[in-house]
């Protein structure tokens, strides 16, 4: 088991900061105890065991995997954690803001799979450097149970042509796998563990194997931008600031919901999904549940 990285007072050390750029991608770092990240788990499982059977407009599934921050206060009190955000502030600097916020969920003893890919492929901001990617543990997340890879160094690339799948075995929206050869040897296995996160720049280039074990790999991903970058191919795009100021007003602030589905909450999350999917299936040959 990888050994946490020492954070300086709960932030990177100008080392840790500079491997980052380098490598595009840093792990683990220690924000939380393992016991938080358990209870953390269980609140998640409590609401899908309350809520699956119950009468939502989308599955259950579908609020989970786009923009729970938006109608789930568990996901948007995850993203606005201030460790994470200490953590953060060294890659993005002091003025932060929530992007997204996903539970990510291997079944055990399942086949399913995240192509290698690239964040930002489809996400209209254009290849940034302002967005990075915190991967919160809430169970094991080792090779056995489909850990992510990272490729060292990729995030200096552009953003490099894929190939849309709609694998019903794989996760991503579009099956989307970037249309390059990626050696096995150049995969690096993220190994981290309840209450670590690793961080990973949105051209990055990874992907994650299938879930062997009789556990589930549970993830809470967040997705963090800074108020500089915007929406380039689409129309108005939304976001949460949840550090420091946003004088350049290019996302549409995304409040804090107040309870679980509100109906309130419930009529915002389908206007951003709807304004995404412009963009994110974009030119798409095929459909996904998670954005028809």
């Amino acid at each position: 088991m990888p050994q946490p990285l020492p954070l300086e007072d709960g932030k990177l050390s100008a080392g840790q900061r500079e491997q980052y750029w380098a490598d595009g991608f840093l792990f683990p770092l220690q924000v939380m105890s393992a016991t938080e990240a358990r209870t953390l788990r269980s609140e998640l499982e409590k609401i899908e065991r309350d809520w699956l059977e119950a009468d939502l407009p989308l599955p259950l599934n579908t609020y989970k995997r786009v923009n729970s921050h938006c109608v789930m206060p568990l996901a948007h009190g995850i993203g606005s954690d201030p460790r994470i955000l200490d953590v953060v502030e060294g890659v993005l600097g002091p003025n932060i803001m929530v992007y997204s916020v996903e539970f990510f969920i291997k079944e055990p003893k399942t086949t399913q799979i995240v192509s290698m890919h690239q964040d930002l492929t489809y996400w209209g901001l254009g290849a940034v450097d302002g967005l990075v990617t915190a991967w919160l543990s809430l169970s094991p997340a080792t090779p056995a149970s489909g850990c992510m890879d990272f490729v060292k160094g990729s995030h200096k690339n552009p953003i490099l042509p894929h190939t849309d799948t709609f694998d019903d075995n794989n996760l991503l929206s579009r099956g989307q796998e970037v249309a390059v050869e990626v050696r096995e040897s150049d995969k690096h296995p993220i190994e981290i563990h309840p209450g670590q996160i690793s961080l990973h720049h949105g051209l990055t280039i990874h992907g994650s194997g299938p879930n062997t074990t009789g556990d589930r790999r549970i993830a809470a991903v967040i997705r963090y931008c800074t108020p500089e970058i915007a929406q380039q191919t689409g129309g108005e795009d939304y976001a949460t600031l949840v550090r420091g100021e946003d004088v350049q007003k290019n996302f549409v602030p995304v409040p804090a919901p107040s309870t679980l589905f509100s109906k309130e909450s419930l009529d915002l999350y389908q206007h951003i999904r709807a304004a995404q999917a412009k963009v994110m299936m974009k030119g798409a040959k095929g459909e996904t549940g998670m954005y028809t």
